[in-house]
């Protein structure tokens, strides 16, 4: 598992933490049932605070992507395909709201990004 921090972002430690930990999820770097590092092995890896790690876990395990089991410790919860399809498609409507500026800024059409988005997404530069 790769976590990189940002000191001096204006996203707090701890959500950097969470949204890594859900990126490696998502990406299924990290798989269902997989142990995590114990949060005092976290804080010493990353050279955060205790609390910072143990907030990103709480945080982790409301949302559903951890479980922490009592004596054994934190796991990757069973794959849930909804919560994933809703992380991917927030990506997806990130990214576009980034497009959508671009596009906007370069005076291209709503119809001409559409157009050019319906090109692509069909296979027309022989993506995937």
């Amino acid at each position: 598992m790769k976590i990189i921090l940002i000191n001096g972002s204006s996203t707090p430690l701890y959500e950097q933490i969470k949204n890594a930990v859900k990126e490696n999820i998502v990406k299924n770097i990290l798989a269902p049932d997989e142990q995590l590092p114990s949060v005092r092995q976290l804080s010493k890896e990353l050279n955060v605070s205790i609390l910072t790690v143990k907030k990103a876990y709480d945080e982790l395990e409301k949302e559903g992507f951890i479980v922490v089991r009592q004596g054994l410790g934190t796991f990757v919860a069973p794959l849930n395909s909804e919560l994933i399809q809703e992380e991917k498609q927030k990506d997806i409507e990130e990214k576009l709201i980034i497009i959508c500026r671009m596009a906007k800024s370069i005076n291209l059409s709503e119809s001409e990004l559409i157009d050019l988005i319906r090109y692509i997404y069909e296979g027309g530069t022989n993506n995937e």
